[in-house]
């Protein structure tokens, strides 16, 4: 983002309020992030994040639920995990909500192959050639973040992140990737 020049900024300081609020009113409408920042920081008090993250929560065992009602294939699967990622980084700019990025995602994994690993054993290895490194590439980043949380947030992904851990190195298209990119072969935390 560009800095401001003095001269600017001691204009648009002198502007009478009515206008620099307009002003303020259309910039902050073209920035979807900010606008999702302020209606949690401003509208709700910022006191719901605990709120909000369970919601989701809900939301994606739920659709997870849907999805196996439907034909599911890896790469279906896959599209179901990139929204729902999607919607927890939402979650996360607008409260930012650290452990909670940890846990959501974690969470969406370990119910994704909790509900779903039966489907992913069923299609050959080939099958799985996108969803494997997106697996194994999340783990790896959603381990570094884990890494820098206290300890005592560790007891709330625990689980999740050692059912992932094991499906990884059990699944062999996974497995081989976990191998060449280093994951450790069990949730350390």
């Amino acid at each position: 983002m560009a800095k401001l020049e003095e001269q600017l900024k001691a204009a648009i300081i002198r502007m009478p309020v009515a206008e620099k609020d307009k002003l303020l009113l259309r910039l902050v409408a073209k920035d979807e992030k900010l606008v999702r920042r302020l209606i949690f920081e401003l509208m709700e008090g910022g006191e719901t994040r605990d709120e909000r993250a369970s919601a989701l929560r809900e939301e994606i065992a739920a659709d997870l639920v849907k999805a196996g009602k439907d034909y599911l294939t890896p790469g279906y699967l896959l599209m179901y995990l990139r929204h729902w990622n999607a919607r927890i980084t939402e979650h996360v700019q607008a409260t930012k909500d650290k452990a909670g990025d940890v846990i959501l995602v974690l969470y969406m994994l370990a119910e994704a192959i909790r509900l779903h690993e039966e489907m992913l054993r069923k299609f050959p290895d080939r099958r799985s050639d996108t969803l494997a490194p997106y697996l194994v590439k999340r783990m790896q980043s959603i381990h570094k973040k884990a890494e820098k949380l206290h300890e005592d947030y560790h007891m709330d992904f625990r689980e999740d992140g050692q059912t992932i851990m094991k499906f990884i190195w059990s699944f062999k298209p996974t497995a081989q990737l976990a191998k060449e990119l280093g994951l450790p072969g069990y949730w350390p935390l």
